[in-house]
């Protein structure tokens, strides 16, 4: 009996082996060519010149050591920079850093939910009721609208902030973020207009994981992360990993106001309490592929009828800006903005040029609107590049120039300018 091997463990062996066959050889997903033709080459020195400076201005008008920006302009060349330090007295900036991606979380869960549209799994009219029965109260609001922003459910982040500041190293439970959204009153109607809810972001991911019986790490891989390479993007529940841009938040003095010479540290705050609202943490290289897939439509799952008829996001703006499918549009622009306790971020991307901007800062106290304006400076700056040797520079009308931003971007300055 000693040189015999039994039938049951020569099938155990063999179907190990198969196993391990199989599982090493299993299909990742197909790598996305987003299609955009970028020339291999920098931005014209005076240009980025610029763009440094109008970084700079608006870190010192809130308070914020670093930041960092790329800028990518397909017929002219590219500008990535870190610019100061990760934080006050710290290392230089290096572009490479990660950060918490905020807002830029929500367009990445609704293509979960337009790949899973693709697939079958689920529709966009398909109400929370028909998947959670958890709560009855919003049982009839739609997956397009969670994640259209039109649902009408409170948001969180208000109602636990002062908690998130004092123990930024708790981690959330995502039903838990939903109930403090519910605890509060609706907006208004599901579907009447448009209105931010991370509250619905978190929703719409519990929905799609009962839906696909995946997690959402696992949904963010197969139909983001892996298909677009962004091998340093992740959703953790904690802080995530990577060589961190330190973040920070101006707590009030004594008077009430920011106190901007003693910045609290916010680096440690896990990513649980954005979840699939707010929770990615990225590079800006990462950053910048995500948004132009996303503007150009790359990904086999984009359709146009995720940005067909966005509403205006409210009537005292300009009706060129508008929002829909996670994301906002200003002009020709598409992408997103926001920001969390240590880190505002912004990322847009043209629509028919691929031209991106990315944007970070590493202070959040001021609003989030100053990494927008900023975001849309640098763009205006960028799509009057001129073209590289054999380019062609394309007209990129934007409804707005460097100067009418400056003066409304002054306006949130909380630290000097």
């Amino acid at each position: 009996m000693a040189g015999r091997v039994s039938r049951r463990v020569l099938a155990a062996v063999t179907a190990l082996g198969l196993a391990i066959g199989l599982g090493a050889c299993a299909p990742e997903p197909d790598r996305v060519d987003i299609g955009v033709d970028q020339v291999d080459g920098a931005l014209p020195s005076d240009l980025t010149a610029q763009m440094q400076e109008l970084t700079q201005t608006a870190m010192t008008s809130i308070g914020a050591s670093g930041a960092i920006v790329s800028v990518s302009v397909p017929w002219s060349g590219e500008w990535t920079a870190g610019v100061g330090t990760s934080g006050v007295g710290g290392p230089k900036v290096d572009p490479s850093m990660t950060f918490k991606a905020v807002n830029a979380t929500r367009p990445m869960t609704c293509d979960l939910l337009y790949a899973l549209v693709e697939k079958g799994t689920v529709k966009l009219d398909d109400t929370i009721g028909k998947w959670l029965d958890s709560y009855p109260g919003e049982s009839t609001v739609t997956l397009a609208q969670l994640c259209d922003s039109t649902s009408g459910i409170h948001g969180y982040l208000n109602e636990i902030f002062s908690r998130v500041l004092k123990v930024p190293e708790r981690v959330w439970n995502p039903r838990e973020l939903v109930a403090y959204g519910l605890g509060q009153p609706a907006s208004f109607a599901p579907g009447a207009r448009f209105g931010e809810s991370d509250t619905g972001y978190v929703l719409l991911g519990l929905v799609l994981e009962r839906a696909s019986g995946q997690s959402l790490d696992e949904l963010y891989d197969e139909y983001v992360f892996q298909p677009l390479g962004m091998s340093s993007t992740s959703v953790p529940m904690g802080i995530g990993g990577g060589d961190r841009l330190k973040g920070s938040y101006l707590d009030s003095g004594e008077d009430g106001k920011p106190n901007c010479e003693a910045p609290l540290d916010m680096t440690d705050l896990t990513s649980s309490v954005g979840s699939s609202a707010a929770g990615a943490v990225s590079t800006v290289s990462d950053l910048s592929t995500y948004v132009r897939a996303l503007a150009v439509g790359a990904r086999p799952y984009d359709t146009d009828q995720r940005f067909e008829g966005a509403p205006p996001i409210s009537d005292s703006l300009p009706t060129w800006f508008t929002a829909k499918g996670g994301a906002y549009q200003g002009g020709s622009l598409v992408g997103q903005y926001g920001s969390l306790p240590g880190y505002m971020v912004a990322a847009f991307a043209d629509r028919q040029t691929g031209m991106s901007v990315v944007v970070v800062l590493n202070d959040s106290r001021a609003s989030s609107n100053v990494a927008r304006l900023l975001a849309w400076q640098l763009a205006a700056l960028a799509s009057k590049s001129p073209a590289a040797d054999g380019r062609t520079a394309p007209e990129v009308g934007l409804p707005w120039t460097v100067e009418s931003l400056g003066e409304e971007l002054a306006g949130y300055a909380i630290c000097g300018g």
